[in-house]
């Protein structure tokens, strides 16, 4: 395996993760050094740069996992804006790049926007971030006040909600109080894996219309 990292290139074989010290102005010069690119994924805390090559797997779950958030706000006729690619970043403080970020009860903040200050503006009320390694915390949302983290990890879902300064686990989303989500989420991934992804959220939807 190799890593060739500078301020001006960056080259990581696809799902290796580079972790090394660094300050905020190297973290900066990495992420511009992408361009309008978004690989690798780079985070930032406590004096350390983490870079990631995702695995098509990585991106595939992240996708599925925005789509089943869609068909149940859809389900429910529910306004939303999404994002992705993301970058929040705190200057001297902190960067994280969630896989998905979704804007619910603030979705009118959200509206028409090409650039957020995540000092003044309303955060994403969702963030879903696909954990491949052990550097992913729920608790980095937490200088941004993002309401509810998903963690989706080998061993299923994870949900945290924010209460006061910190995270505790939960067995229900906020957002979908009356959704057994791990459970839906396994179900629509298997599906997926066995016939394909499009027929695993076609199938969703209708059995969300029954």
């Amino acid at each position: 395996m190799y890593a060739v990292i500078s301020r001006e290139k960056i080259h990581l074989p696809p799902g290796s993760v580079v972790r090394m010290p660094g300050t905020w102005q190297d973290y900066c010069a990495l992420r511009d050094s992408r361009g309008d690119g978004s690989i690798p994924r780079i985070k930032f805390r406590n004096g350390e740069i983490l870079l990631m090559s995702p695995l098509p797997r990585y991106g595939r779950e992240a996708n599925i996992l925005a789509d089943i958030v869609k068909a149940l706000l859809d389900s429910e006729t529910r306004n939303y804006e999404a994002f992705t690619p993301i970058t929040m970043d705190i200057p001297e403080s902190g960067g994280i790049e969630p896989d998905y970020c979704f804007y619910i009860d603030n979705w009118q903040a959200a509206v028409g926007k090409d650039r957020i200050d995540w000092q003044a503006d309303p955060p994403p009320d969702l963030v879903i971030e696909i954990d491949v390694t052990t550097y992913t915390a729920a608790e980095d949302y937490a200088p941004y006040g993002v309401s509810e983290v998903w963690l989706f990890k080998r061993s299923g879902l994870k949900m945290y909600h924010l209460q006061g300064e910190g995270y505790q686990l939960q067995s229900m989303s906020r957002y979908f109080p009356n959704v057994d989500l791990p459970a839906l989420i396994a179900q629509v991934l298997q599906v997926a894996a066995e016939r394909g992804t499009g027929v695993a959220l076609r199938e969703l939807r209708q059995q969300l219309m029954r």
